[in-house]
């Protein structure tokens, strides 16, 4: 793989870099999800990728998330570019530097928490007592210590979304990317996951939120806004 970048200042390593990134989808007439997009976001950032149905949102996770590749232009997650890269190298990028929560849980019934969690280091190479230790400090982490040995069914969903928080946490990612996180939550259980994850964000953890809802947004300190493609604006709270 590319080597990291490891001489940007801290607080400044660029996790992400996106540089005239396009993709487009072949049909009649063609339809150009991503047009030209340039984007950077820096270790410890914490931000919003905002837009209605068909602005790009999708797409744009999945070539954040390296699930997709890029037509043309530069993308380089936590220093490689991932053009430069093979499918199985992609793949180990993936499994080992970006974790993902997604608006279903995704968490297997009758399954406890803990190894719910501790699943999310299966390709790690540690063993079952490692795996299930650094899953209950990464429970702790997301307020559900006492939660360890509750299967689905016995959880609320925000407890579940924490759950699923956490097994993307358990791995140590460079980015950490939540689809929709609350689409799935009543209100009192979005306010505590996007709570959770700006004290995540606070302790260093850099994240994108990628949403179509703007109460959501707003609690965000930056906010990009994709139309038709493209960046429409990318401004931080009070700071445009």
């Amino acid at each position: 793989m590319t080597a990291h970048l490891t001489d940007a200042p801290p607080g400044e390593y660029p996790v992400v870099q996106l540089a005239d990134v396009s993709r487009v989808y072949p049909g009649s007439p063609p339809v150009r999800a991503l047009d030209r997009v340039s984007l950077r976001i820096t270790s410890g950032d914490m931000v919003g990728i905002v837009g209605p149905s068909g602005s790009g949102k999708s797409t744009m996770l999945n070539i954040l998330g390296t699930l997709d590749r890029a037509d043309s232009g530069l993308v380089r997650i936590d220093g490689h570019d991932v053009n430069e890269l093979t499918d199985r190298q992609l793949s180990a990028l993936r499994g080992r530097r970006i974790g993902f929560v997604f608006q279903q849980f995704f968490l297997p019934p009758g399954v406890p928490a803990l190894d719910s969690v501790a699943d999310g280091l299966l390709y790690s190479g540690a063993p079952l007592g490692r795996r299930r230790e650094l899953a209950r400090r990464t429970l702790d982490r997301v307020g559900l210590a006492d939660r360890a040995h509750h299967r689905p069914n016995e959880l609320s969903g925000g407890q579940q979304q924490r759950v699923a928080v956490a097994r993307a946490l358990v791995g140590e990612p460079s980015l950490l990317l939540a689809d929709e996180p609350t689409g799935a939550l009543d209100s009192t259980s979005s306010a505590a996951v996007i709570e959770l994850l700006r004290e995540l964000h606070g302790a260093g953890t850099t994240i994108g939120v990628i949403t179509h809802d703007h109460n959501v947004a707003n609690q965000l300190p930056r906010q990009v806004r994709l139309l038709d493609g493209r960046i429409s604006s990318d401004e931080r709270v009070g700071q445009p």
